[in-house]
C-alpha cells in the first residue's frame, strides 16, 4: 500500500478558502477576541499579527493601536491574505511564513491566533526565534493555539475511520502541553508570564453540517488520499462514530472537544 501520509515538512497543509473559512468557522475570530484582550493593544504600538487569517483581529488591533500605531498582518495562504486586503484595504498585509518573516522594522507586540499548531513540531523552536526577534526588547508575544488534546475525539475518530479503510494518516497539527511550548519560548529568550490549558467545547457553525463543515475547512491533508465520493464516505462515517458524544439533535448542533493553550510571554 502506499503512503499517502502528509508531509511534515511541507509548508502547505491545508487548502484554505476564504469564503468557506468566514461562513462555516467564524467561531475563530469570535474566541480570538479574547486573546486580543489579553494582548491589550495600545495606542501607538505597533503590533504583528501571525497567522492572520482574512484579517478580522487585524482590524481589531487596528482601530486599538490608532492612527498613530502600526498592525500588520501575515500568513502564509495567498488567499487569505487576498481575502484580508479586499475586505480591509487600508491596512498592512503580507504573505509570509512565520518562519522566515523578515520585515525592515520591529514591533512592541507579537499576537496570534489559532495558527501556530499548524506549523510542525520541529519548527517551533524557529518561529519562537523569529518572534523574538522582531520584537522590541521587553516586547510581548500573546498568542493561543491548539494544546494537548485538542480535539482528541475528532481526530481519533477520523484517523480510526481512515485506517479502516486503508489510509494511514499521521496526526497534521502541533498541539502542545503548557511545559513543551514554554520550553521552546524560553529557549527563544522569552520569560513565560502566564501559560494556562483549558477546555472550550466549541459549538459549530452550520447546524447538522457543523462537522462536515469543520472537517472540510481544516482537514485537507487528513484526507488527502481519497477522492471525492470516498472523502464524503469517510466524512459521513466519522460522523456517526462521534453522534452520540458531539451531536445534540434537540438542538442540532455539533460541539468540538476544543481543548487552548494561551500563553503571555515577555521578550527578555
Amino acid at each position: 500500500m502506499a503512503d499517502d501520509s502528509p508531509d511534515p515538512t511541507e509548508d502547505a497543509r491545508n487548502e484554505w478558502d476564504p469564503e468557506s473559512y468566514d461562513d462555516d468557522t467564524g467561531f475563530v475570530h469570535e474566541y480570538g477576541g479574547s486573546v486580543v484582550e489579553s494582548l491589550d493593544p495600545r495606542p501607538g504600538e505597533a503590533v504583528l499579527d501571525l497567522g492572520c487569517g482574512t484579517g478580522h483581529l487585524t482590524a481589531d488591533i487596528a482601530e486599538r493601536v490608532g492612527d498613530s500605531g502600526v498592525a500588520v498582518g501575515v500568513d502564509a495562504s495567498t488567499e487569505m491574505v487576498e481575502r484580508a486586503r479586499e475586505t480591509y484595504p487600508n491596512l498592512r498585509f503580507a504573505v509570509a511564513d512565520a518562519r522566515e518573516y523578515a520585515p525592515d522594522r520591529s514591533f512592541d507586540a507579537a499576537f496570534s491566533n489559532a495558527a501556530l499548531h499548524w506549523i510542525p513540531r520541529d519548527d517551533q523552536p524557529a518561529v519562537a526565534e523569529r518572534v523574538a526577534a522582531l520584537l522590541e526588547p521587553g516586547g510581548r508575544f500573546v498568542a493561543e493555539l491548539g494544546g494537548s488534546g485538542n480535539v482528541s475525539a475528532v481526530v481519533d475518530a477520523t484517523l480510526a475511520e481512515l485506517r479502516e479503510r486503508g489510509h494511514e494518516v499521521e496526526h497534521p497539527w502541533y498541539f502542545p502541553t503548557v511545559g513543551e511550548h514554554a520550553a521552546a519560548l524560553e529557549a527563544a529568550g522569552f520569560e513565560v508570564r502566564l501559560a494556562r490549558l483549558f477546555d472550550r467545547p466549541t459549538e459549530l457553525d452550520g447546524g447538522p453540517e457543523g462537522l462536515a463543515n469543520w472537517l472540510d475547512v481544516f482537514g485537507d491533508s487528513l484526507f488527502a488520499g481519497l477522492d471525492e465520493s470516498e472523502r464524503a464516505a469517510a466524512v459521513s462515517a466519522v460522523e456517526d462514530r462521534l453522534r452520540d458524544d458531539l451531536f445534540d439533535a434537540d438542538t442540532g448542533t455539533w460541539t468540538a472537544d476544543y481543548r487552548r493553550l494561551r500563553f503571555v510571554a515577555v521578550r527578555e
